[in-house]
């Protein structure tokens, strides 16, 4: 264990020590685990543009809310698919799993989402991942390992599906709904793809991975970026910045939140996915 802890760690240590090197003293190798040139230029020159800051809080503001209406109308459908009672329960999955496997491919979703006017969006980013899938199956699957006496002692006291959804399920189902919870936080945060196709001409809509997306592309086009480089002279930036460097800290700022949220996350992680993954 302490060999993969260290075959594990080691990557992402090395990354770190690389992100805080010079740039032109990491070309020469032999960076580990720890800088031989300290240096912050390369995390200057990520924040120095002035754009990546207005994108880290819309990446902010897409991740939570599209995560908490995804947990939230995800489980309200896998509740209402998991009930016996409900008589569609079985077309309504075999239509969700289709999704699992089919699609139209990338040009009919662009047409569709130009069509229901969510270009240039805020939306864009949120409606569409709403529900998917994988994520419904897995929900379904865990409510359904839960007692069905508790479903019927609720409705002998009165209670409605609602309530027997809001008290009695969501409460029962946190490890699965906290595991569902990191699968789209971390997806919606490292997605940059549909910013490209859907907001791209509205720079007030860029997302972070998105404007560090285009500072890596800029930078392993060019060994300087006039842009990144702003209050450098050129002797110093060119000896401060490289593809290497500049990637590395891109790499830092684009993981560092969803490692700081993830160990409030782990205790539900191997829970909700054993039994929201396996039992039928």
């Amino acid at each position: 264990m302490l060999s993969l802890a260290v075959i594990t760690l080691y990557p992402f240590l090395n990354t770190l020590a690389v992100s805080f090197n010079s740039g032109i003293d990491t070309v020469r190798g032999g960076i580990y685990l720890w800088p031989r040139s300290w240096t912050l230029q390369n995390y200057r020159a990520v924040f120095i543009t002035g754009t990546v800051l207005n994108a880290f809080w819309i990446s902010v503001a897409r991740t939570v809310i599209a995560t908490v209406l995804s947990v939230l109308l995800t489980s309200m459908l896998a509740y209402v698919l998991s009930r016996t009672d409900f008589y569609f329960r079985k077309s309504f999955t075999i239509i969700v799993v289709m999704t699992m496997y089919f699609n139209a491919g990338l040009i009919p979703y662009y047409f569709l989402i130009k069509d229901l006017h969510m270009l240039n969006s805020f939306y864009v980013y949120i409606i569409p991942g709403l529900v998917s899938g994988f994520n419904l199956i897995v929900i379904r699957t865990y409510i359904r390992t839960l007692s069905e006496s508790l479903f019927e002692s609720a409705k002998i006291d009165g209670a409605g599906d609602f309530r027997i959804f809001l008290q009695i399920v969501l409460p029962l189902c946190k490890p699965v709904l906290a595991t569902i919870a990191l699968f789209v936080a971390v997806g919606q945060w490292n997605s940059w793809f549909d910013t490209f196709l859907f907001a791209s001409s509205k720079q007030h809509l860029s997302t972070l991975q998105y404007e560090l997306m285009k500072l890596l592309s800029s930078t392993m086009n060019s060994n300087s970026n006039p842009g990144m480089t702003a209050g450098m002279d050129q002797d110093t930036a060119r000896n401060m910045i490289t593809p290497i460097s500049i990637r590395s800290a891109i790499t830092i700022v684009a993981a560092l939140p969803i490692l700081v949220v993830y160990p409030f996350m782990q205790k539900y992680f191997v829970a909700g996915l054993q039994l929201g993954g396996v039992k039928e």
